[in-house]
């Protein structure tokens, strides 16, 4: 268990340099649209920064095909949502995302529910980590929220698209996103579930016959172009944290029943995990739906309207 939950905070920080690597490199880039994937991709691959931060994500995602093996869904779940205070930390610094009153908020609400989910844990889940799933219930559960999650994301788009519309903080995209990352957590977890204890080599088989690696090939694929567009039209400090925490929110509740895993029995550790889920569904409930406008450029010459005493 102690393993699980370093490697799952190694993760965590693997994904926000990642993340802050690409968002500081679209800064500079053309405006994207999913909608072209292949001038995305040609886009994308033309810049050696945002290069440095998808291969710096692609470490974070080996690490948490790991985390996977070592800890139930829902205890990596809470462990990966501490994740978004070093993300929050890191835009301010390298980004100058400076996050408002909510944003700060929303950051001891997900403190709190990484505390209650790490102190649900007991000495022995690390054994009850769950097998794959059955394939109809994991289709059952995956399809519709990707077909949901894409119809969001595109509905936003063109909201966005309108002239005289509010600029949005990014909640929209972030949801969308959430969806389609949950259904890739499902998909790693169930790859990481045949792995175990065997090799590459001797569970290639059985993997190319399951759903979990063309999940994962499709959510990936998806999620590059979704999640890059998302980065660049909105601040890191709003995309990922409500990314995370929809993913963790729907990771938890889907993989604990698809993957078949016990909740805690004891009453008290029980209430800490649904409880620790229940403070990170108030995070979406903090965070604003759109960015306050920039103020209004003063003209040379014009007096400050202040107050003088």
């Amino acid at each position: 268990m102690i393993l699980g939950v370093a490697v799952a905070l190694l993760a965590n920080v693997l994904y926000s340099a990642g993340f802050v690597l690409e968002k500081r490199a679209l800064a500079v880039l053309p405006a994207l649209d999913p909608r072209r994937p292949l001038h995305l991709l040609r886009t994308l691959a033309s810049s050696p920064g945002w290069l440095v931060g998808f291969t710096v994500l692609g470490l974070g995602f080996g690490a948490q095909l790991k985390v996977y093996q070592l800890l139930p869904i829902a205890a990596a779940q809470g462990v990966f949502l501490s994740g978004t205070v070093l993300l929050i930390a890191l835009s301010a610094a390298v980004l100058g995302e400076r996050p408002g009153r909510r944003e700060v908020l929303a950051t001891g609400v997900i403190l709190l529910a990484l505390l209650a989910v790490i102190g649900s844990l007991g000495d022995g889940d690390g054994n009850r980590v769950g097998a794959a799933a059955p394939v109809l219930p994991l289709l059952a559960v995956c399809l519709p929220c990707l077909a949901f999650g894409l119809l969001l994301f595109l509905a936003s788009l063109r909201r966005a698209g309108r002239r005289h519309r509010r600029r949005s903080s990014g909640v929209p995209y972030g949801v969308a996103l959430g969806l389609l990352y949950g259904v890739s957590s499902l998909a790693i977890k169930g790859t990481s579930a045949t792995l175990a204890d065997r090799s590459l080599t001797a569970a290639l088989p059985e993997l190319l016959r399951g759903p979990h690696p063309w999940l994962l090939v499709a959510t990936g694929v998806a999620g590059l172009a979704l999640s890059q567009t998302a980065l660049q039209r909105c601040r890191a400090s709003v995309i990922v944290p409500v990314t995370t925490t929809v993913s963790s929110i729907f990771t938890v509740i889907a993989g604990t029943v698809v993957f078949d895993e016990d909740l805690p029995t004891e009453p008290l550790r029980l209430a800490l995990r649904l409880g620790g889920t229940a403070l990170a569904i108030l995070v979406l409930l903090t965070l604003p739906r759109h960015d306050r406008p920039p103020p209004a450029p003063t003209r040379q010459g014009e007096p400050h309207h202040a107050a003088t005493h």
